[in-house]
């Protein structure tokens, strides 16, 4: 399949004015109106389009990020976009960089009432793939049999039902919700998951469900940016070997897993997404991909290293 195919953009560092993805600042509009961020995202919409990208990923936590797809959409009058996002963090931020609060999260029924409402009244399309956003063990969702059966509700009226994960327990959240079931039918059938090559601790259970039919889609693929602003020395010398940028070479990586259906970028704008979209083209070597399996940190350590990135 061809990679670009394979290539959703992410509107987490687009639809609001603060994130603690890294490298964001030269990218983004000097003066982060909401005006500005719309074009700012239009610019990058139009450019993933023209480049071949159909696949688009926001979320209600991800400040305007729904309001500006439909934006986009409804002005581009594309319609083979397809279209996911994700419930159960509210944004709370008030368009403030310095907001005490960016987001607050809650997995219970009303909140997922509520959100679908609003995601209904601000797409002007119907969401292909409605996610629960960052699932991990300790979620109420996993015994809350009303909300269970209302996301079943979701999948009868044929949207596909799917959960992000966070964490450095990925691999047991992503086992034990595929293992969810409602009425006798599996209710899950895709997971958006952290994958990048400092933390792949998700990789084995990822590819188990790739295996059983499971839409597979990879997130923070550059680790917040850590990957493009801060390489690892192995990481920037195979991007000089190769001629390209060390983000390019560490979304190769994503690519190469062949049970990645979809890979995740999270573009602050569009010179950042032509160094992102490199990498379908790239063609990493063996030697590449085991120097780069090496990197592998502990998730412990990378989650709580993550827990401390600034929102700005």
């Amino acid at each position: 399949m061809d990679n670009i195919a394979r290539t959703a953009v992410g509107l987490a560092s687009l639809g609001r004015p603060a994130y603690i993805n890294l490298g964001r600042d030269p990218e983004l509009p000097a003066d982060r109106t909401v005006d500005a961020m719309r074009e700012a995202t239009f610019a990058v919409l139009d450019r993933a389009y023209a480049a071949g990208v159909r696949r688009v990923d926001a979320a209600r936590s991800y400040g305007r990020a729904e309001e500006f797809l439909a934006d986009w959409l409804t002005a581009r009058g594309h319609v083979d976009v397809t279209v996911s996002s994700k419930w159960g963090y509210a944004y709370v931020g008030e368009w403030r960089l310095d907001a005490a609060v960016h987001e607050v999260k809650e997995h219970s029924l009303a909140r997922f009432r509520q959100q679908w409402a609003e995601t209904r009244d601000a797409l002007p399309v119907v969401p292909a793939l409605y996610q629960v956003h960052s699932l991990t063990p300790d979620s109420p969702l996993f015994d809350d049999r009303g909300l269970q059966a209302a996301l079943g509700e979701l999948v009868d009226a044929g949207v596909r039902v799917g959960f992000s994960t966070s964490g450095p327990v990925q691999a047991d959240t992503i086992r034990r919700a595929l293992d969810l079931t409602v009425a006798g039918r599996q209710l899950f059938t895709a997971v958006q998951s952290t994958w990048n090559v400092l933390e792949s601790s998700a990789g084995l259970a990822l590819a188990e469900a790739h295996k059983a039919g499971v839409l597979v889609q990879l997130k923070e693929t550059l680790a917040n940016g850590r990957l493009a602003v801060d390489p690892p020395e192995v990481v920037a010398d195979i991007a000089r070997a190769h001629g390209t940028t060390p983000d390019a070479v560490a979304l190769g990586s994503a690519y190469a897993e062949e049970w990645a259906d979809v890979v995740l970028v999270g573009p602050a704008g569009v010179a950042q997404l032509d160094a992102n979209l490199a990498a379908a083209s790239l063609q990493l070597s063996d030697d590449d991909l085991e120097r780069l399996a090496e990197l592998r940190e502990n998730p412990q350590e990378y989650w709580a290293r993550r827990s401390q990135l600034v929102w700005g």
